[in-house]
């Protein structure tokens, strides 16, 4: 379930090891993050189609539209569809926001949101009448490799600026190296040790971020200097666009998926770690809906993991 890295990974291995694989995928398109979250001008829809058609050629059948937990739920996919064992490959799509006084002004939005309009629905392609706004003067709040792709997206939609505040110093950014250096070599302008406060409207509408200035304390729990506020440090950058990019947690409707199946507090899925099988029998998980939002390599490697526990359960007799 779910046709993103994780997903396609396995279905791919399982598909060449002899097994007769279905995968389902909630939206129009398969492809996952690949397609919905990675702008094209860093990976082309084609090269995933042209993946998409090997695994086609393997004879994988892919299902869209598909919303496992609302459309089929798990005990059809058991005893209905006669499926002996299922992946879950959910990923970690829903945003996280900053809790912040006029976070729901319009002009404000979530990196998933506008990522995926203007990806999947490509809002990019002037002969598609997708709406997404086109900000003039963007603000992206965050600092990793999300923020950075909101950054250049938003410049090729055409912002006059775009201005990237972040917490920390550019040696605490999660982001890539060489993604941050591309944002500033195509002229998305960094503000450090930056923290926004409120989101400030006029006539309605997003006007203004406040912020505050930090400073660098002591260490927390990732091991990165923890950003404190400087008291009387307030100021306001204008923008008519912000844009929310500090990380993304499992889908709560993912609960409904399996019910009973043992879940963390955010919301993972708790599986072993040498067969990442969940606490049901014959239901397997991997990639961010058990790890958390993290690369498209790890959730490539559980993937393949998952196929060869597959494999050995199902050969076993189950």
């Amino acid at each position: 379930m779910g046709s993103g890295p994780a997903g396609l990974a396995a279905a791919g291995d399982l598909a060449k090891l002899g097994h007769q694989v279905t995968v389902f995928e909630a939206l129009h398109r398969p492809g996952g993050v690949l397609v919905y979250g990675i702008p094209e001008f860093r990976l082309p829809n084609v090269t995933v189609d042209h993946e998409l058609a090997a695994l086609r050629h393997l004879g994988v059948e892919i299902r869209t539209n598909v919303v496992v937990g609302r459309t089929l739920t798990v005990d059809d996919l058991q005893e209905q569809m006669s499926f002996d064992a299922i992946f879950l490959a959910l990923g970690a799509g829903a945003p996280i926001f900053l809790g912040l006084d006029g976070e729901n002004l319009p002009g404000v939005m979530s990196a998933n949101e506008f990522l995926t309009r203007v990806n999947l629905m490509r809002a990019f392609d002037e002969d598609y009448d997708t709406p997404v706004q086109r900000g003039r003067n963007v603000v992206v709040i965050g600092g990793g490799n999300v923020a950075m792709d909101s950054s250049r997206a938003a410049l090729r939609l055409g912002a006059e600026s775009v201005k990237l505040l972040y917490r920390r110093t550019r040696a605490e950014m999660p982001a890539r190296v060489e993604e941050v250096r591309h944002a500033e070599e195509e002229g998305v302008l960094f503000e450090f040790l930056v923290a926004p406060t409120r989101f400030l409207a006029d006539e309605g509408h997003l006007a203004a971020v406040e912020c505050l200035r930090m400073e660098l304390g002591e260490p927390d729990e990732s091991g990165r200097r923890r950003p404190v506020p400087i008291p009387g440090s307030e100021f306001t950058v204008e923008t008519d666009q912000a844009i929310v990019a500090v990380g993304a947690r499992v889908n709560p409707s993912a609960r409904l998926v399996v019910p009973g199946m043992e879940q963390d507090e955010k919301g993972h899925v708790i599986v072993d770690p040498d067969t990442l099988m969940s606490s049901v029998p014959g239901v397997f998980a991997g990639g961010d809906v058990v790890v958390g939002e993290e690369t498209v390599i790890r959730a490539l490697g559980d993937g393949r993991h998952a196929a060869a526990a597959f494999d050995k359960y199902l050969r076993d007799g189950c």
